[in-house]
């Protein structure tokens, strides 16, 4: 462990250690997924629903319609025609994948008071959404199939450091500063000194959201991808995208320095990237304008 900073600075004193269940639990300020959502999600996950039940429910959401409507017109499909309906939308982007959307332009509305000298959420969201893109166009050059599940945990791969600054918000100005100061990732300080970081409680956090297992893996794992037994590729893939993500200079997670890669995360040609940094650059500014005008 590094050591402790100087008296001269401000020590860091480490919270009770009730686990990230406990934080989840007892953080008053953290709502629930909104009901617009879970009906979106149980409807796509009845299988006696029908695409025109699917439709009629997203299209009771109109700030949702639009923005989906506005991404399956986007360089982030690039389909060849224009798509007008929410129909259409479903049927070409899929049911799955409609759902996933939904759920990132949901709980990006979701986070409101974060302390402005903690985190700019912005820059932070705009991180989060260039996370996003990159996993999903290193998956595609892997040829994983449903992309928008990559999308899905990129943008919420730092989904916890949103609540320990709601939570915690002296302990993370701590850290945070013991962070610049020794130059060390927030993710290591984190941990030193609670016991836990950041993708613990992001993984407490959509597992209690009832996520599907290998999302909240990816979350989970995204700085330590060689330990995910589970679903080790996902969580490789959230990794060097959020590299990429700082690489770029696609907007702030918090942290000052690019993340070092996981020895091993990355096992094929690294030939790839000159390319997959030129696709990221290209969806990047339209995509996140999509999704940061729910914050407008």
């Amino acid at each position: 462990m590094s050591q402790p900073v100087s008296p001269s600075s401000s020590s860091i004193e480490a919270p009770a250690r009730g686990g990230t269940i406990d934080l989840i639990d007892n953080l008053d300020e953290m709502p629930s997924l909104p009901m617009s959502y879970l009906e979106i999600k149980r409807e796509v996950n009845n299988p006696a629903s029908s695409l025109s039940r699917i439709g009629e429910v997203i299209s009771k959401d109109q700030s949702l319609t639009l923005r989906l409507l506005r991404l399956a017109n986007s360089a982030f499909f690039g389909f060849p025609r224009r798509i007008d309906t929410i129909s259409e939308a479903i049927s070409v982007i899929g049911l799955q994948q409609v759902r996933d959307l939904a759920l990132c332009t949901k709980v990006i509305e979701m986070f409101r008071g974060i302390p402005a000298d903690l985190l700019e959420t912005t820059p932070f969201w705009m991180h989060s959404v260039g996370c996003g893109i990159a996993a999903r166009v290193l998956a595609a050059h892997q040829r994983e199939t449903n992309l928008e599940r990559f999308f899905v945990a990129g943008l919420l791969h730092d989904v916890g450091r949103l609540v320990l600054c709601l939570r915690q918000p002296e302990a993370m100005r701590n850290i945070l500063q013991r962070a610049r100061q020794q130059k060390e990732p927030l993710h290591k300080v984190e941990r030193e000194f609670m016991g836990y970081d950041h993708t613990d409680v992001g993984a407490a956090l959509l597992k209690a959201w009832d996520l599907p297992a290998p999302l909240v893996n990816a979350v989970s794992y995204h700085h330590r991808p060689l330990i995910n037994t589970a679903s080790p590729n996902d969580a490789a893939i959230i990794h060097l995208a959020d590299i990429f993500a700082h690489g770029m200079e696609l907007g702030k997670s918090g942290e000052h320095y690019v993340p070092p890669l996981a020895s091993g995360a990355w096992k094929r040609e690294p030939t790839v990237f000159n390319s997959a940094m030129k696709e990221i650059d290209r969806q990047f500014a339209e995509v996140s304008g999509i999704f940061l005008s729910l914050k407008n």
